[in-house]
């Protein structure tokens, strides 16, 4: 996707976020995000668009002090201006990223075009699952995005954030059997091939594609790991994959070993660090 795309679905995203949190009220629960609040969502993610727009404004060259997440949770604004709050930081994001020179020169933590690209692309997607929790929380329904969109944040998730698992491997975990985890996409045609530890917890490796289809089933069965494809609309595999769904409820056809899909999701840690 291009730029431009991702800002207009940052925008769409935050717009649509703040709606639902003024329906389902401050006080409701998330349900896809255990122990928090509407109000604690919202100051979550104005929080983490705040700090996005500062790289891309300032030129930032290294990541800034920042409050902890307790803090961010327990701190201003109060109630009453929250929304307020948020739209505006929502709003300053998109500014920044609209404004912003497309050579801007910048930290940031996954490969991309460039800066601008990356915080685009990945406030887009921050945006829109969080957007998805407040209208779970307010129970009317979750809002559809484009099957480019979410095929885009399957992307984002696998070759982006669980691309860099094998930083966090041991060497006992380089050496042991594998399982793997096929995703496909059945109405963009975009397929992922993601070879787990043993554990089924961190990503071992990634690849774009089938990997080599069915023999890439039989070459785990055969190493004694476990094999689980997951097939579906694109955006029944974003909310699965980012955890805002059962594979029932997100149409997507789980075949295989649904104990390693699990396993992951379970395990599963997004972090910028």
């Amino acid at each position: 996707m291009e730029v431009h795309e991702h800002i207009a679905e940052l925008r769409r995203g935050g717009e649509l976020m703040a709606a639902a949190a003024e329906r389902a009220g401050l006080a409701s629960s998330v349900p896809s995000c255990r122990d928090w609040q509407v109000r604690d969502l919202l100051r979550h993610t104005g929080y983490v668009h705040q700090w996005a727009a500062r790289f891309v404004a300032e030129g930032l060259p290294r990541p800034v002090p920042t409050a902890t997440e307790a803090e961010i949770i327990a701190g201003d604004p109060p109630d009453p201006e929250l929304i307020g709050w948020f739209r505006e930081g929502h709003a300053r994001l998109v500014t920044a990223l609209t404004d912003a020179d497309p050579g801007l020169s910048c930290w940031s933590f996954l490969p991309a075009p460039s800066p601008r690209a990356f915080w685009a692309r990945r406030q887009a997607h921050e945006t829109a699952v969080h957007r998805v929790d407040a209208e779970l929380a307010a129970g009317a329904g979750v809002t559809p995005v484009s099957a480019e969109f979410a095929a885009d944040g399957v992307d984002e998730l696998i070759m982006g954030f669980f691309g860099r698992d094998q930083r966090q491997l041991s060497a006992a975990q380089r050496d042991g059997r594998r399982q793997t985890l096929q995703v496909r996409a059945t109405d963009t045609g975009s397929e992922w091939l993601v070879s787990l530890t043993e554990d089924g917890k961190l990503a071992a490796s990634v690849e774009r594609g089938s990997g080599g289809g069915s023999d890439s089933s039989e070459n785990a069965a055969s190493d004694g790991g476990a094999h689980v494809e997951l097939a579906g609309p694109a955006t029944g595999l974003y909310l699965l994959l980012w955890n805002r769904a059962d594979p029932a409820t997100a149409g997507v056809e789980v075949s295989g070993d649904a104990e390693v899909l699990e396993s992951w999701r379970g395990g599963m840690r997004v972090t910028w660090s």
